[in-house]
């Protein structure tokens, strides 16, 4: 097993046994899971064990016949070389409101508390957050993000009490040659 997954199921153990979810950012009112599958590229994020060294981070979400979503990370680690990949299990609790395993019992919030479309009507960039101010991400269907969008989300996320200095950007030119 990957150090990504071993750590990444620590933290979802350590962080998910509650069964009430507890936003610490408001969670947007409308929501399709169906428009929310396929990839996103993770833009911003703040710092956890179980994402240390990755870049060119991914999400890939795929819809299951229960209305549950299967969610795939993958991350290139910088330091071996080497792809990492973990697969969880998200099931939903209200509108744009998950609880997220990939250990299961343990879970952890995941909710939406921004979400933004294209001009056709996609969602193009999202804001997750989750039940503690130690978990945050900027997720987009491409790998760049406008910097103008990207201050706007950390004024947001600065309001809900999130501490923006410790933000990374990922890197999604990483191991290319």
């Amino acid at each position: 097993m990957s150090r990504f997954i071993v750590i990444l199921l620590t933290s979802f153990y350590i962080v998910g046994c509650s069964s009430n979810p507890t936003p610490v950012a408001p969670v947007i009112d409308k929501f399709e899971a169906t428009k929310y599958l396929g990839t996103w590229h993770e833009i911003v994020r703040l710092p956890h064990s179980f994402e240390e060294g990755l870049e060119r981070v991914t999400a890939e979400y795929r819809l299951n016949q229960d209305g549950t979503i299967e969610v795939t990370n993958r991350g290139y680690n910088t330091e071996l070389g080497e792809w990492e990949t973990a697969i969880g299990l998200a099931k939903p609790v209200d509108t744009a409101m998950y609880k997220v395993t990939f250990f299961w019992p343990f879970y952890g919030g995941y909710y939406i508390s921004e979400l933004q479309t294209n001009d056709a009507g996609e969602y193009s960039l999202a804001v997750i957050t989750s039940d503690s101010h130690d978990y945050f991400w900027v997720l987009s269907r491409t790998p760049n993000v406008p910097e103008s969008e990207l201050e706007e989300i950390m004024k947001k996320a600065e309001a809900w009490g999130y501490d923006t200095s410790l933000m990374i950007r990922v890197n999604h030119q990483a191991g290319y040659q």
